[in-house]
């Protein structure tokens, strides 16, 4: 004869286990997962810096009440995708077969990707210069079309995001095969872009021959990622080295250029 009691006592141990099983988080807090949660943040922040100066470049085309907001939504959009990308770890690899050959040279999904990024940073960079150089649009009807593109800035933004995280997403998954680890690291990234892209932003809109030089920063981003879909390795740290140059250089021509106005009057 079964005994009641005792398979009720069977069922609520059951229950328990699977409840602390559920709910048991020691094994995320192990020192190699710690390890790759930080490598992996500070990844996609050093990653971040293109994505902020294109983000703070667009943001700027909308009407001062609506940038902040612009930059926000665009990076929480980013956010999105960039957890997008984790989540189709199917899809990723098979952006890094090749596809087609052309001319012995093998292209993958991801080629593509880079390639039609690149020349869309170079084409919007090289017309954002233009217009910068002409003086940039004053009229009315020029800030209605402002407004009417606020989600199309968004779009842009999100759009883009794929293209300069898709590589650090990529190495990301190759770190590690911990989703939720890698999910973490880009909330935590996503939150410090969030924090520093309105310093950013205001610096650049104050400045307009640091936007000029942020401009010139997308043009070499946009010729690396085309050289990068024809696998022309261009090192990350030679760009970096190369826009943390030019903008020191920049801040002392700023401050002596201050110092000068300070001193005429």
């Amino acid at each position: 004869m079964t005994n009641a009691r005792g398979d009720d006592r069977y069922d609520e141990t059951n229950v328990l286990r699977r409840l602390n099983a559920m709910f048991d988080f020691s094994s995320y807090f192990t020192a190699e997962l710690g390890a790759a949660f930080l490598t992996l943040a500070a990844l996609e922040v050093v990653l971040g810096i293109d994505n902020i100066i294109f983000l703070s470049i667009s943001a700027s085309k909308l009407p001062p009440a609506q940038q902040a907001r612009g930059r926000t939504i665009g990076l929480a959009g980013a956010m999105i995708t960039r957890i997008g990308l984790l989540l189709s770890l199917a899809a990723l690899a098979r952006l890094t077969s090749t596809w087609v050959t052309i001319l012995g040279e093998d292209l993958s999904g991801r080629d593509f990707i880079l390639l039609l990024g690149g020349l869309f940073l170079i084409g919007k960079s090289t017309l954002e210069i233009r217009e910068q150089l002409r003086g940039g649009p004053h009229t009315e009807a020029a800030i209605g079309r402002k407004h009417a593109g606020f989600w199309s800035t968004i779009v842009q933004i999100m759009i883009l995001d794929i293209v300069f995280s898709l590589d650090s997403v990529i190495t990301a998954v190759g770190m590690t095969k911990n989703v939720p680890v890698m999910i973490a690291a880009i909330v935590v990234a996503v939150i410090v872009m969030m924090f520093f892209s309105g310093y950013v932003a205001r610096f650049v809109d104050e400045n307009p021959t640091v936007r000029t030089l942020a401009l010139s920063f997308l043009v070499l981003i946009g010729m690396s990622l085309v050289a990068e879909s024809l696998d022309f390795h261009v090192p990350k740290g030679y760009l970096y080295f190369a826009m943390t140059f030019s903008t020191i250089v920049e801040l002392i021509n700023l401050k002596m250029h201050k110092q000068a106005a300070s001193t005429a009057k």
